[in-house]
Protein backbone atom coordinates (compact mmCIF):
# COMPACT_ATOMS: atom_id res chain seq x y z
CA UNK A 1 0.00 0.00 0.00
CA UNK A 2 1.21 3.62 -0.46
CA UNK A 3 3.06 5.15 1.81
CA UNK A 4 1.61 8.42 1.38
CA UNK A 5 -2.13 7.00 1.43
CA UNK A 6 -1.27 5.06 5.00
CA UNK A 7 -0.30 8.74 6.22
CA UNK A 8 -3.32 10.09 5.36
CA UNK A 9 -5.24 7.72 6.45
CA UNK A 10 -3.21 8.06 10.19
CA UNK A 11 -4.42 11.65 10.14
CA UNK A 12 -7.99 10.89 9.12
CA UNK A 13 -7.96 8.43 12.28
CA UNK A 14 -6.07 10.70 14.78
CA UNK A 15 -5.38 13.84 13.66
CA UNK A 16 -8.48 15.54 13.91
CA UNK A 17 -8.79 14.51 17.45
CA UNK A 18 -5.44 15.97 18.62
CA UNK A 19 -6.11 19.20 16.76
CA UNK A 20 -9.19 19.33 18.15
CA UNK A 21 -7.42 19.00 21.70
CA UNK A 22 -4.73 21.32 20.72
CA UNK A 23 -7.87 24.10 19.81
CA UNK A 24 -8.72 23.44 23.50
CA UNK A 25 -5.41 24.01 25.05
CA UNK A 26 -4.98 27.35 23.01
CA UNK A 27 -8.34 28.66 23.93
CA UNK A 28 -8.30 27.78 27.27
CA UNK A 29 -4.96 29.77 27.59
CA UNK A 30 -6.51 32.64 25.58
CA UNK A 31 -9.20 32.67 27.84
CA UNK A 32 -7.47 32.72 31.35
CA UNK A 33 -4.99 35.44 29.11
CA UNK A 34 -8.35 37.64 28.99
CA UNK A 35 -9.90 36.92 32.36
CA UNK A 36 -6.20 37.88 34.28
CA UNK A 37 -6.41 41.18 32.76
CA UNK A 38 -10.10 41.46 33.20
CA UNK A 39 -9.37 41.05 36.53
CA UNK A 40 -6.29 43.26 37.46
CA UNK A 41 -8.30 46.04 34.94
CA UNK A 42 -11.34 45.32 37.43
CA UNK A 43 -8.89 45.67 40.78
CA UNK A 44 -7.46 49.00 39.41
CA UNK A 45 -10.62 50.40 38.65
CA UNK A 46 -12.02 49.44 42.25
CA UNK A 47 -8.65 50.88 44.01
CA UNK A 48 -8.92 53.79 42.02
CA UNK A 49 -12.56 54.84 43.28
CA UNK A 50 -11.61 57.65 45.61
CA UNK A 51 -13.10 58.12 49.35
CA UNK A 52 -14.78 60.44 50.49
CA UNK A 53 -14.16 62.87 53.03
CA UNK A 54 -16.40 63.01 55.70
CA UNK A 55 -15.68 66.38 57.06
CA UNK A 56 -15.82 67.68 60.54
CA UNK A 57 -18.34 66.31 63.01
CA UNK A 58 -20.91 68.01 63.78
CA UNK A 59 -20.83 69.88 67.53
CA UNK A 60 -23.63 67.77 68.52
CA UNK A 61 -21.68 64.67 67.31
CA UNK A 62 -18.45 65.94 69.18
CA UNK A 63 -20.54 65.97 72.61
CA UNK A 64 -22.58 62.81 72.55
CA UNK A 65 -19.19 61.24 71.86
CA UNK A 66 -17.46 62.82 74.31
CA UNK A 67 -20.47 62.25 77.20
CA UNK A 68 -20.39 58.66 76.29
CA UNK A 69 -16.42 58.44 76.94
CA UNK A 70 -16.61 60.19 79.71
CA UNK A 71 -19.51 58.05 81.40
CA UNK A 72 -18.99 53.80 80.04
CA UNK A 73 -16.30 53.46 82.67
CA UNK A 74 -18.74 54.40 85.24
CA UNK A 75 -21.35 52.28 84.02
CA UNK A 76 -21.80 48.58 84.88
CA UNK A 77 -23.20 44.83 83.52
CA UNK A 78 -24.90 43.30 86.68
CA UNK A 79 -25.77 39.33 86.35
CA UNK A 80 -28.11 38.03 89.08
CA UNK A 81 -28.00 34.03 89.60
CA UNK A 82 -29.82 31.53 91.67
CA UNK A 83 -27.09 29.95 93.85
CA UNK A 84 -28.41 26.13 95.42
CA UNK A 85 -26.83 23.39 96.85
CA UNK A 86 -27.20 19.80 95.92
CA UNK A 87 -27.59 17.33 98.70
CA UNK A 88 -23.92 17.39 98.86
CA UNK A 89 -23.75 20.63 99.14
CA UNK A 90 -22.44 21.32 95.67
CA UNK A 91 -22.73 24.77 94.55
CA UNK A 92 -25.45 25.05 91.62
CA UNK A 93 -25.88 28.21 89.81
CA UNK A 94 -28.93 29.37 87.79
CA UNK A 95 -28.75 32.69 85.96
CA UNK A 96 -32.05 34.69 86.86
CA UNK A 97 -31.70 37.82 84.76
CA UNK A 98 -29.29 40.74 83.41
CA UNK A 99 -29.08 44.26 83.91
CA UNK A 100 -27.39 47.60 84.16
CA UNK A 101 -26.07 49.97 87.06
CA UNK A 102 -23.46 52.59 87.73
CA UNK A 103 -20.77 53.43 90.09
CA UNK A 104 -21.97 55.48 92.93
CA UNK A 105 -18.61 55.91 94.71
CA UNK A 106 -15.03 55.01 94.77
CA UNK A 107 -16.14 52.33 97.47
CA UNK A 108 -17.05 50.51 95.18
CA UNK A 109 -21.21 51.30 96.28
CA UNK A 110 -23.33 50.64 92.76
CA UNK A 111 -26.47 51.94 92.05
CA UNK A 112 -29.15 49.59 90.22
CA UNK A 113 -33.11 49.25 90.39
CA UNK A 114 -34.59 46.78 92.80
CA UNK A 115 -36.16 44.18 90.31
CA UNK A 116 -32.89 43.94 88.52
CA UNK A 117 -31.88 41.58 91.77
CA UNK A 118 -35.25 40.05 92.34
CA UNK A 119 -34.78 36.00 92.01
CA UNK A 120 -31.29 36.32 92.80
CA UNK A 121 -29.26 35.81 96.02
CA UNK A 122 -25.92 36.22 93.86
CA UNK A 123 -24.56 38.98 92.19
CA UNK A 124 -21.62 39.59 89.25
CA UNK A 125 -20.80 43.06 88.33
CA UNK A 126 -18.67 43.83 85.49
CA UNK A 127 -17.04 46.58 85.02
CA UNK A 128 -15.58 48.51 81.91
CA UNK A 129 -12.17 46.87 81.31
CA UNK A 130 -14.04 43.45 81.98
CA UNK A 131 -12.93 42.57 85.62
CA UNK A 132 -15.60 40.24 87.21
CA UNK A 133 -16.42 41.19 90.78
CA UNK A 134 -18.96 39.24 93.34
CA UNK A 135 -21.19 41.96 94.40
CA UNK A 136 -23.32 41.62 97.71
CA UNK A 137 -26.39 43.40 98.78
CA UNK A 138 -26.49 46.67 100.66
CA UNK A 139 -29.61 48.13 100.63
CA UNK A 140 -33.43 47.73 98.95
CA UNK A 141 -36.02 50.28 98.57
CA UNK A 142 -38.58 48.87 96.91
CA UNK A 143 -40.79 51.92 96.95
CA UNK A 144 -38.55 53.89 94.18
CA UNK A 145 -37.42 50.22 92.52
CA UNK A 146 -34.10 51.51 93.63
CA UNK A 147 -30.77 48.70 95.15
CA UNK A 148 -27.86 49.65 96.50
CA UNK A 149 -25.01 46.64 95.91
CA UNK A 150 -20.91 46.41 96.88
CA UNK A 151 -17.91 45.20 94.76
CA UNK A 152 -14.53 45.25 96.25
CA UNK A 153 -12.53 46.69 93.77
CA UNK A 154 -9.63 48.94 93.08
CA UNK A 155 -10.46 52.51 93.47
CA UNK A 156 -8.83 53.39 90.03
CA UNK A 157 -11.13 51.66 88.17
CA UNK A 158 -14.23 52.76 89.84
CA UNK A 159 -15.25 56.44 88.88
CA UNK A 160 -18.54 57.87 90.21
CA UNK A 161 -20.64 59.18 87.61
CA UNK A 162 -21.77 63.45 88.05
CA UNK A 163 -24.94 63.98 89.13
CA UNK A 164 -27.32 66.61 88.07
CA UNK A 165 -30.80 67.49 88.94
CA UNK A 166 -34.51 66.55 87.73
CA UNK A 167 -36.02 69.34 89.31
CA UNK A 168 -35.15 72.01 86.42
CA UNK A 169 -35.70 69.52 83.45
CA UNK A 170 -37.63 70.64 80.65
CA UNK A 171 -39.61 68.78 77.59
CA UNK A 172 -37.29 68.44 74.45
CA UNK A 173 -33.89 68.52 76.26
CA UNK A 174 -31.30 66.01 74.90
CA UNK A 175 -31.02 62.83 76.74
CA UNK A 176 -28.32 59.53 76.52
CA UNK A 177 -29.38 56.59 77.72
CA UNK A 178 -26.38 54.01 78.22
CA UNK A 179 -26.64 49.93 79.44
CA UNK A 180 -27.04 46.68 78.53
CA UNK A 181 -29.89 45.97 76.38
CA UNK A 182 -30.16 42.06 75.48
CA UNK A 183 -26.58 41.71 77.42
CA UNK A 184 -25.15 43.53 74.68
CA UNK A 185 -22.65 45.71 77.45
CA UNK A 186 -22.07 49.47 76.95
CA UNK A 187 -24.49 50.73 74.53
CA UNK A 188 -26.06 53.40 73.79
CA UNK A 189 -28.69 55.29 72.83
CA UNK A 190 -30.09 59.03 72.47
CA UNK A 191 -33.19 60.72 72.87
CA UNK A 192 -34.78 63.78 74.30
CA UNK A 193 -37.24 64.34 77.52
CA UNK A 194 -40.85 63.05 76.07
CA UNK A 195 -43.00 64.48 79.49
CA UNK A 196 -42.05 65.23 83.12
CA UNK A 197 -43.58 64.27 86.33
CA UNK A 198 -45.33 60.66 85.14
CA UNK A 199 -46.62 58.14 87.50
CA UNK A 200 -45.21 54.79 87.35
CA UNK A 201 -46.10 51.55 89.57
CA UNK A 202 -43.43 50.03 91.54
CA UNK A 203 -42.76 46.34 92.05
CA UNK A 204 -44.39 46.54 95.70
CA UNK A 205 -47.78 48.53 94.27
CA UNK A 206 -46.31 51.62 95.36
CA UNK A 207 -46.60 54.20 92.94
CA UNK A 208 -43.40 56.56 92.37
CA UNK A 209 -43.93 59.90 91.26
CA UNK A 210 -42.35 62.58 89.02
CA UNK A 211 -40.63 60.14 86.72
CA UNK A 212 -39.27 60.97 83.52
CA UNK A 213 -40.64 60.13 80.46
CA UNK A 214 -38.48 59.60 77.47
CA UNK A 215 -38.03 57.99 73.65
CA UNK A 216 -34.67 57.00 74.09
CA UNK A 217 -34.22 53.38 73.43
CA UNK A 218 -34.88 50.98 77.02
CA UNK A 219 -34.84 47.51 76.67
CA UNK A 220 -34.59 44.49 78.80
CA UNK A 221 -31.15 44.56 79.82
CA UNK A 222 -31.15 49.22 80.11
CA UNK A 223 -32.56 48.48 83.89
CA UNK A 224 -30.49 50.27 86.43
CA UNK A 225 -28.52 52.28 84.00
CA UNK A 226 -28.07 55.70 83.74
CA UNK A 227 -30.16 58.52 82.02
CA UNK A 228 -27.87 61.27 81.58
CA UNK A 229 -28.20 65.08 80.14
CA UNK A 230 -26.01 66.53 77.50
CA UNK A 231 -23.52 67.55 79.98
CA UNK A 232 -23.11 64.00 81.22
CA UNK A 233 -24.98 64.46 84.31
CA UNK A 234 -27.14 61.32 85.83
CA UNK A 235 -30.39 62.71 85.87
CA UNK A 236 -32.34 59.38 85.99
CA UNK A 237 -31.96 55.91 86.40
CA UNK A 238 -33.68 53.68 83.66
CA UNK A 239 -36.17 51.48 84.73
CA UNK A 240 -39.48 50.45 82.91
CA UNK A 241 -40.53 50.86 79.33
CA UNK A 242 -44.34 50.56 77.91
CA UNK A 243 -44.18 48.28 75.47
CA UNK A 244 -46.76 45.42 74.46
CA UNK A 245 -43.88 43.16 72.89
CA UNK A 246 -41.21 43.89 75.72
CA UNK A 247 -38.94 46.03 73.43
CA UNK A 248 -38.52 49.05 73.62
CA UNK A 249 -41.57 51.41 71.83
CA UNK A 250 -40.16 54.78 72.28
CA UNK A 251 -41.95 55.03 75.95
CA UNK A 252 -39.18 54.97 78.27
CA UNK A 253 -38.99 55.55 82.43
CA UNK A 254 -36.56 56.26 84.93
CA UNK A 255 -36.51 57.24 88.64
CA UNK A 256 -35.15 61.23 88.94
CA UNK A 257 -31.90 61.80 89.90
CA UNK A 258 -33.47 63.68 92.97
CA UNK A 259 -35.14 60.11 94.49
CA UNK A 260 -31.71 58.83 94.09
CA UNK A 261 -29.65 61.74 95.65
CA UNK A 262 -32.33 61.16 98.70
CA UNK A 263 -32.50 57.94 99.25
CA UNK A 264 -28.75 56.58 98.27
CA UNK A 265 -27.49 58.00 101.37
CA UNK A 266 -29.97 56.28 103.76
CA UNK A 267 -29.60 52.90 102.12
CA UNK A 268 -25.74 52.54 102.14
CA UNK A 269 -26.18 53.66 106.15
CA UNK A 270 -28.75 51.78 106.59
CA UNK A 271 -30.05 48.84 104.39
CA UNK A 272 -33.32 50.63 104.28
CA UNK A 273 -34.84 54.12 103.78
CA UNK A 274 -36.97 55.69 106.74
CA UNK A 275 -39.68 57.47 105.76
CA UNK A 276 -42.22 59.26 107.43
CA UNK A 277 -45.24 57.31 108.77
CA UNK A 278 -48.35 57.43 111.29
CA UNK A 279 -47.55 53.99 112.36
CA UNK A 280 -50.71 52.39 111.14
CA UNK A 281 -51.73 49.75 108.56
CA UNK A 282 -54.30 50.01 106.14
CA UNK A 283 -57.12 48.15 103.97
CA UNK A 284 -55.18 48.33 100.78
CA UNK A 285 -56.81 45.66 99.26
CA UNK A 286 -59.49 46.29 96.20
CA UNK A 287 -62.38 44.79 98.08
CA UNK A 288 -62.04 47.08 101.02
CA UNK A 289 -61.79 50.17 98.80
CA UNK A 290 -65.12 48.94 96.40
CA UNK A 291 -66.95 48.62 99.94
CA UNK A 292 -66.21 51.62 101.47
CA UNK A 293 -66.84 53.13 97.69
CA UNK A 294 -70.35 51.27 97.61
CA UNK A 295 -71.14 53.23 101.10
CA UNK A 296 -70.23 56.79 99.36
CA UNK A 297 -67.10 57.06 101.17
CA UNK A 298 -63.99 58.57 99.67
CA UNK A 299 -61.34 57.61 102.14
CA UNK A 300 -58.57 54.93 103.37
CA UNK A 301 -59.67 52.88 106.57
CA UNK A 302 -57.37 51.98 108.92
CA UNK A 303 -57.08 47.83 109.79
CA UNK A 304 -54.52 48.73 112.64
CA UNK A 305 -52.64 50.79 114.82
CA UNK A 306 -49.00 50.23 116.60
CA UNK A 307 -49.27 50.98 120.08
CA UNK A 308 -47.24 53.92 121.46
CA UNK A 309 -47.10 55.53 117.59
CA UNK A 310 -48.00 58.99 116.67
CA UNK A 311 -51.36 57.50 115.19
CA UNK A 312 -52.23 55.95 118.47
CA UNK A 313 -50.86 59.01 120.99
CA UNK A 314 -53.22 60.62 117.90
CA UNK A 315 -56.33 58.96 119.79
CA UNK A 316 -56.88 57.13 115.97
CA UNK A 317 -58.43 53.46 116.20
CA UNK A 318 -57.98 50.49 114.04
CA UNK A 319 -60.61 47.83 113.01
CA UNK A 320 -61.75 45.37 115.73
CA UNK A 321 -64.51 42.99 116.45
CA UNK A 322 -67.17 43.49 118.77
CA UNK A 323 -68.52 40.35 119.93
CA UNK A 324 -69.62 39.16 116.37
CA UNK A 325 -70.00 42.32 114.51
CA UNK A 326 -66.64 44.25 112.90
CA UNK A 327 -66.05 47.28 113.94
CA UNK A 328 -64.45 49.58 111.14
CA UNK A 329 -61.95 51.73 112.21
CA UNK A 330 -61.18 55.81 111.69
CA UNK A 331 -60.98 56.20 107.82
CA UNK A 332 -58.79 58.89 106.86
CA UNK A 333 -60.01 61.55 104.32
CA UNK A 334 -58.04 64.51 104.63
CA UNK A 335 -54.18 65.44 106.01
CA UNK A 336 -52.71 68.88 105.57
CA UNK A 337 -55.32 69.60 103.06
CA UNK A 338 -55.00 67.15 100.64
CA UNK A 339 -57.73 64.47 99.75
CA UNK A 340 -57.07 61.18 101.00
CA UNK A 341 -58.80 58.53 98.47
CA UNK A 342 -56.84 55.86 98.31
CA UNK A 343 -53.88 54.20 99.58
CA UNK A 344 -52.08 55.97 96.64
CA UNK A 345 -53.40 59.18 98.16
CA UNK A 346 -51.89 58.86 101.64
CA UNK A 347 -48.87 57.44 100.37
CA UNK A 348 -48.20 60.38 98.58
CA UNK A 349 -48.75 62.44 101.03
CA UNK A 350 -46.86 61.23 103.56
CA UNK A 351 -43.73 61.20 101.70
CA UNK A 352 -43.97 64.95 101.49
CA UNK A 353 -43.06 65.75 104.98
CA UNK A 354 -39.99 64.71 107.42
CA UNK A 355 -39.60 62.57 110.27
CA UNK A 356 -40.80 64.01 113.15
CA UNK A 357 -43.32 66.75 111.56
CA UNK A 358 -47.28 66.80 113.31
CA UNK A 359 -49.57 66.98 110.19
CA UNK A 360 -52.85 67.80 110.83
CA UNK A 361 -55.26 64.90 109.73
CA UNK A 362 -59.16 64.78 109.35
CA UNK A 363 -60.90 61.88 110.06
CA UNK A 364 -64.24 59.90 109.70
CA UNK A 365 -65.19 58.25 113.01
CA UNK A 366 -69.00 56.59 112.71
CA UNK A 367 -69.88 58.56 110.13
CA UNK A 368 -68.97 61.99 111.81
CA UNK A 369 -66.29 64.24 110.66
CA UNK A 370 -63.06 64.63 113.12
CA UNK A 371 -59.62 66.38 113.53
CA UNK A 372 -56.43 65.33 115.35
CA UNK A 373 -52.66 66.09 114.86
CA UNK A 374 -50.22 63.10 114.50
CA UNK A 375 -46.34 63.41 114.73
CA UNK A 376 -44.71 61.61 111.81
CA UNK A 377 -42.42 59.14 113.11
CA UNK A 378 -39.44 56.92 111.02
CA UNK A 379 -40.74 53.33 109.52
CA UNK A 380 -39.53 51.14 107.44
CA UNK A 381 -39.81 51.33 103.55
CA UNK A 382 -39.17 47.46 103.13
Amino acid sequence: MDPLFNNASWLKKKGIPSLTLLAGILMGAAFFSWYAKMSKTLEIAEAARPVSQRGALTSDEENTINVFEEAASSVVFITTKRRTYDFFRNVMEQPAGTGSGFVWDQKGHIVTNYHVLQGGNAFEVVLLDQSIHEAKVIGLYPDKDMAILKIEADPKLLRPIPLGSSSDLKVGQKVLAIGNPFGLDHSLSTGVVSALDRTIESVNGREIEEVIQTDAAINPGNSGGPLLDSAGRLIGVNTQILSRSGASAGIGFAIPVDAVRRAAPQLIRFGEVKRAGMGISIGASTSIQRMLWRRGIKGVLIMYVQPRSGADKAGLRGTHRRGRKLQLGDILVDIEGEAIATPQDLYRVLDRFEIGTEVNVTFLRNGEKQKTKVTLEAISSR
